[in-house]
């Protein structure tokens, strides 16, 4: 027993440190990475799995976390670390499935037998809402003192996560704000550049990412008007049903981030410049066609420009935003694309290096 209490009693100031590391992470993603990087030394497992679901709780995504020993050429012995994260969820193992439905039955952990193993699942918790689970297989259950380390690292992450989150999204509507876009730029930017990799959407979840891909900013026309007519209140009320419209005309797959005040940013996926200028018209269309209160009627100025990895985000955003002041100098409730304004001749044509903050 003696030797038992020791051994706590050096695990405690690592299972600090690890904690100490996972809430100085500013970025949700890879705080979900330190989740599984803790959780998996701690519990002498190679691998450990986070399910993720989304608002209709609905299995949404897997990250896989996965630590082996190499042996180098000289004959020293190293381990590594693979993280890696599936969206294809009917890739997942009915027995796996099987599992995590028990759990949120019951509403605690739930372990089988699994291939010659056992398969325990912990509920990830926000709320009394189930927004995950913890999986990790071995061939032995979780002791008592492993499953309160289980459940206190869980109740942290998730802590922290839910902090963490609110602080990247705008308190008015909900979307994800101009921090976390600029946070995320570089992420964005090499998924795109990647075949077959997947995305953080506006709400959270995770959408796959194919073809080209096109950067927009959506301007409320007039909305200075609006605020000086009816206060300060009906234009928040205006910009929230704003948001609602422009969610549900675009699509799941899309990005939309309130970037300050009337303005939004939206990324978008498109074989083709036609499909974009489509998407951004169903979105124009939608907000010109909705009878607001008071006002009654409103329309946005969209300019968008085609995202392409070699240039920097700052510079592309810039593209968009010069297209949005041409649209609105050539008044208003109308979308321009960066590219077609070059071969108009009302831009000069785009040299690398050049960047146009605004």
């Amino acid at each position: 027993m003696r030797m038992l209490t020791n051994a706590n009693q050096f695990r405690v100031p690592g299972l600090l440190g690890k904690l100490g590391m996972m809430t100085s992470i500013r970025d949700t993603e890879l705080l979900e990475q330190s989740l599984l990087r803790t959780l998996g030394p701690l519990l002498g497992v190679l691998d450990t799995s986070l399910y993720r679901l989304d608002d209709g709780q609905l299995l949404a995504r897997v990250i896989h976390y996965h630590r082996s020993k190499v042996v180098e050429a000289d004959g020293v012995a190293r381990m590594v670390e693979r993280i890696e994260e599936i969206a294809q969820v009917s890739d997942v193992q009915p027995e796996i499935l099987a599992l995590m439905e028990n759990v949120r039955l019951l509403g605690k952990p739930c372990t089988r037998s699994f291939a010659g193993d056992m398969l325990t699942a912990y509920p990830l918790l926000g709320g009394d809402e189930v927004l995950g689970y913890f999986v990790f297989k071995r061939d032995h259950e979780a002791s008592p003192n492993e499953d309160a380390t289980i459940r206190g690292v869980l109740e942290v992450f998730s802590n922290y996560y839910a902090l963490l989150d609110v602080s990247q999204r705008d308190r008015l509507t909900g979307l994800l704000n101009r921090q976390a876009l600029e946070n995320n730029f570089e992420r964005i930017w090499s998924a795109m550049a990647r075949p077959d990799s997947f995305h953080e959407r506006a709400d959270g979840r995770r959408s796959q990412l194919s073809g080209k891909f096109w950067l927009a900013v959506i301007d409320v026309d007039h909305f200075k008007r609006i605020n000086d007519t009816f206060g300060h209140m009906v234009g928040d009320e205006i910009l929230l049903l704003a948001t609602r419209l422009m969610q549900a005309t675009f699509r799941s797959s899309d990005l939309l981030y309130r970037y300050g005040g009337e303005e939004f940013v939206a990324i978008i996926s498109a074989e083709n410049e036609a499909i974009a200028r489509n998407v951004f018209e169903r979105v124009r269309l939608a907000i010109e066609a909705h009878v607001f209160p008071r006002i009654e009627s409103m329309t946005v100025s969209i300019g968008y420009a085609e995202v392409d990895p070699e240039v920097l985000p700052v510079e592309v955003l810039s593209r968009a935003d010069r297209s949005l002041y041409q649209a609105k100098q050539d008044g208003r409730n109308r979308i321009y694309d960066f590219h077609e304004l070059v071969e108009r001749g009302t831009f000069a044509s785009p040299s690398y290096g050049e960047t146009e903050l605004f």
